[in-house]
């Protein structure tokens, strides 16, 4: 029994952990605290979403660099062209090496329609051969001289293709016939040119012939050397069974 005149505190149970205490006119209230790795989590949410969300678009920009942009090939065009006008790192050799399969042996002979790949395979062989430690061996390019013994070697190769007969031989007795060897040669006197049509090129074709014997994949302009002659070795192996038979004008 407690002495007279005195009180006894009563004793305050402490909150568990945390609460904390505030004095309000000597009154203890309980407080409870947010706990501390709630409100970690609470402010880490929203950074851990940003995170996700920048290297989404860091994979999507690295899937679309890793995505082929393609070119499909019209009548006239030739790698090198295609690779100067797409700013083909490497130039046509290096588009070649990247399309061998879909072009073939002859990287001077592309059909209209062909799909091209510009660049996006040479950046995956890059990658993997990086990767391995292994450096794949470079595809072998014909080159051909830009000259009339090129010329006709690179329209032999492509003749071969297309099952157009005749011989180095053959092309040159009659380019050094009917052009002496200038690609820019034309006939301004005989009776073509008097109807309009004049006789043009190495193997003196008029123009309504190498339209209807153009060598699809070559270029279109009759002056261009190799187009010139693989159109003309066309049309004698259609009327005379191969420009070897040829002796004189046709």
């Amino acid at each position: 029994m407690p002495a007279k005149g005195k009180h006894r505190r009563p004793k305050l149970r402490l909150i568990s952990r945390g609460a904390a205490f505030a004095g309000v006119s000597g009154v203890a209230i309980a407080v409870p605290l947010i706990g501390a790795s709630a409100a970690s989590a609470a402010g880490s949410a929203p950074q851990s979403a940003h995170q996700t969300g920048v290297r989404a678009e860091v994979a999507a920009a690295g899937t679309a660099k890793a995505e082929a942009t393609t070119y499909a090939v019209v009548a006239g065009d030739s790698l090198a062209k295609i690779a100067e006008q797409h700013a083909v790192s490497g130039g046509w050799e290096k588009l070649y090496e990247d399309n061998r399969e879909a072009v073939g042996g002859n990287p001077h002979f592309i059909l209209p329609g062909l799909e091209l790949a510009l660049g996006a395979k040479a950046e995956t062989s890059d990658s993997t051969e990086s990767d391995s430690g292994n450096k794949a061996s470079t595809a072998s390019v014909t080159s051909y001289p830009d000259n009339l013994d090129g010329w006709i070697r690179e329209s032999l190769d492509i003749m071969a293709e297309q099952g157009i007969p005749g011989t180095y031989d053959g092309i040159y007795r009659n380019i050094m016939r009917e052009s002496a060897g200038d690609p820019q040669a034309i006939n301004n006197w005989d009776s073509n040119a008097a109807a309009g049509t004049p006789s043009k090129g190495l193997l003196q074709v008029i123009a309504p012939t190498f339209e209807a014997y153009h060598v699809p994949g070559t270029s279109t302009d009759s002056f261009d050397p190799v187009a010139n002659i693989t159109a003309a070795c066309n049309y004698a192996a259609d009327r005379y069974g191969s420009i070897d038979n040829v002796y004189g004008p046709y």
